[in-house]
């Protein structure tokens, strides 16, 4: 066996299209290689465009997967960072909302400030022995519920193939056409515009989805019917703050869908007590923004093995609250609808009894301050 580096990422490097292109033809060239790499590699470039126009004819797209981009995209809205990061053909690294104070408009930062103040006083006052700075993050961390998914403050690395990247153009170009004109798609059209006139020119027209008969994957076609087994089809409702954290689970599928009339995450910490209807009032107000507190109905779909390996990383002390919960009610779900297979019961019940220290093997390098008893109960 031998390995060898063909290519790889230069920091300062903007790769040309002609380039990614040419890199292309000669990845395709493999799949009929007569003789060396290196002699096709050597090949001339008349040769390898015409294999890259022949591919692009054909729509054999896949090996324009080999070139790779690293972009650094700041200031974008939250919801152009859930839609790229649905399409899972990506990586990322983001600026947290849950560590980090994120700035916004004036109406929004008015009312984010003040929330964090009051969080700050109720995690307080609930959990005396956490340490300030502890204290300091969640509060932030349920004070963004209150910053629209349109603000631009996200700022994030995002790398992907150049066969992607051509996809997502061209999805973007068609629900900008295509979309019917409501009070969500036209903010989202004119950060869609914007996105694509910051994007360096790596367009190539034939590269696009149209022939798979492909569109954004966010948004819901059709309503979907719950089902549990093998695999798992579930429906509920979820803050888009907690459907992005869900979108880092690649190998399961999540899909959204706005409601009529709107319905707003109520953190667990005032749930119940004075603080919940001024809350409401407070993020209402932001309504035509559309703050990441503002729930969807969201479908998730996946096989049993996958929704297992979801709870290994949710079902925990440290992990986003409103999406340990929910990752929790969807377990109890599952358990119920398969009670009647062994097999599928079985394989689940070690998973089905708390937060993940409970699990079979499971070592926490980290152990988080709730500790396994209180990690389910826990408030904030």
């Amino acid at each position: 066996m031998e390995i060898k580096v063909i290519a790889s990422t230069k920091i300062g490097y903007q790769l040309p299209k002609e380039e990614a292109l040419d890199f292309s033809g000669k990845s395709a060239g493999i799949c009929y290689l007569p003789d060396t790499l290196e002699t096709l590699f050597a090949e001339a470039k008349e040769k390898t465009q015409r294999r890259v126009n022949g591919n692009l004819q054909s729509g054999h797209h896949s090996v324009f997967a080999h070139a790779t981009y690293n972009l650094s995209l700041e200031g974008i809205p939250k919801i152009i960072a859930m839609i790229l990061n649905n399409e899972k053909v990506y990586n990322t690294s983001e600026k947290s909302a849950r560590y980090t104070k994120m700035e916004c408009s004036e109406e929004e930062k008015k009312l984010y400030d003040k929330w964090i103040e009051i969080y700050k006083q109720e995690i307080s006052k609930e959990y005396p022995n956490l340490e300030e700075k502890k204290v300091q993050k969640l509060a932030q961390e349920n004070a963004r519920y209150l910053i629209s998914i349109f603000t631009p403050a996200t700022i994030m690395e995002y790398t992907v193939n150049f066969q992607q990247l051509n996809f997502m153009i061209g999805w973007f170009e068609d629900y900008i056409k295509e979309a019917p004109e409501t009070v969500f798609s036209i903010q989202l059209k004119k950060a869609m515009k914007e996105f694509l006139e910051k994007l360096p020119d790596l367009k190539v027209e034939e590269l696009n989805a149209k022939m798979k008969g492909r569109s954004l994957s966010l948004f819901a076609q059709r309503e979907r019917t719950e089902e549990f087994g093998e695999n798992y089809c579930v429906n509920y409702l979820a803050s888009f703050a907690q459907l992005a954290q869900a979108q880092r689970h690649r190998t399961i599928s999540y899909e959204m869908t706005l409601l009529d009339t709107p319905v707003y995450y109520i953190p667990t910490i005032i749930k119940g007590t004075e603080l919940e209807e001024e809350w409401i009032k407070d993020i209402s107000s932001l309504k035509e923004h559309y703050p990441q507190g503002m729930c969807v109905r969201v479908n998730e779909r996946g096989t049993i093995e996958n929704f297992v390996l979801k709870c290994t990383e949710r079902l925990c002390g440290a992990a986003q609250l409103e999406i340990a919960i929910q990752t929790d009610e969807i377990m109890k779900k599952y358990m119920t609808n398969v009670k009647d297979n062994p097999i599928l019961y079985h394989y689940l019940l070690p998973y089905s009894k708390g937060a993940r220290c409970t699990f079979p093997s499971w070592k926490c390098t980290s152990p988080c301050v709730f500790g396994g008893k209180n990690a389910m109960t826990r408030k904030i």
